[in-house]
């Protein structure tokens, strides 16, 4: 699959990739039946008689460790993601308000930075992450420049000393939950493992092809029920297979939740 193939998958609403994975798996199955029930005639019929039926249940297990394989990954990175955006989200709030603690121009420029790096966030890496386009070489300006100046800070008391140690501390946790995000933003399910997956789907439906072949609508239906449950597997792993792409994707709303605590100008 290409990337621009993928890209153009993932970013289906919900419904539409279901209707676009559904009509490949069907259309699969609908070969494979074709190809088995065509080729189901004298030594081939019988040949394709003798396959044992208890072939299927290994299969079928094999099938299901490969779903449950990729569906940990998948599943597991979305997790990640929504804490990673979490603990970005609250190490921003936690800047806004040890920014209190210097009244003035200084906490007047560290709200702004805040809302400077949530507002680019948002607007612009959010649509990037979606389409693999963030790397780590992209430093995030407004971050760096808040750090800087909260080193540069001289402070009156010791209130304040406790302070800045407490704002240093929430940037660099910023950064590094940024530099999460755009790490897992970068995951997905490769093509060996889309592979594996749908040969394996293959090889069970054209055993259970073989394994019906004498009773043609005994195999359309086994076939169907089979192709069904493929289908569901495959949206369910493409839906979530790029945290922040799609329908199901993680949303920067926490981000957002620490703008309203920004003055407004």
């Amino acid at each position: 699959m290409s990337d621009d193939m993928a890209d153009w998958l993932h970013e289906l609403p919900v419904i539409w990739m279901t209707v676009v994975i559904f009509a490949g798996t069907y259309a699969m199955a609908a070969a494979i039946y074709g190809i088995v029930v065509g080729l189901a005639a004298g030594e081939r019929a019988r040949a394709f008689k003798a396959v044992s039926p208890g072939m299927l249940p290994p299969l079928g297990i094999m099938f299901g460790l490969f779903v449950a394989f990729v569906a940990a990954q998948v599943w597991g990175d979305s997790d990640r993601a929504m804490a990673a955006v979490t603990r970005e989200a609250s190490a921003l709030r936690a800047v806004v308000l040890l920014a209190a603690s210097f009244p003035g121009e200084q906490e007047r420029e560290l709200r702004a930075l805040v809302r400077r790096h949530i507002d680019e966030a948002v607007t612009h890496e959010w649509p990037a992450m979606g389409r693999h386009q963030v790397t780590l070489t992209m430093a995030p300006p407004t971050l760096v420049e808040a750090l800087r100046l909260a080193l540069a800070l001289k402070p009156a008391s010791e209130g304040q000393v406790i302070a800045q140690r407490e704002l240093v501390a929430s940037l660099e946790a910023a950064l590094e939950a940024r530099r999460q995000r755009i790490i897992i933003s970068q995951s997905g399910v490769n093509w060996v493992k889309w592979t594996g997956l749908l040969v394996q789907a293959a090889c069970t439906l054209i055993a259970i092809a073989m394994v019906h072949c004498e009773n043609r609508r005994a195999t359309a239906i086994a076939l169907w029920i089979f192709a069904t449950g493929v289908g569901i597997c495959l949206v369910l792993i493409a839906a979530h297979t790029r945290p922040f792409t799609g329908d199901i994707s993680v949303r920067p709303d926490a981000l957002r939740q620490v703008i309203p605590l920004e003055p407004s100008h």
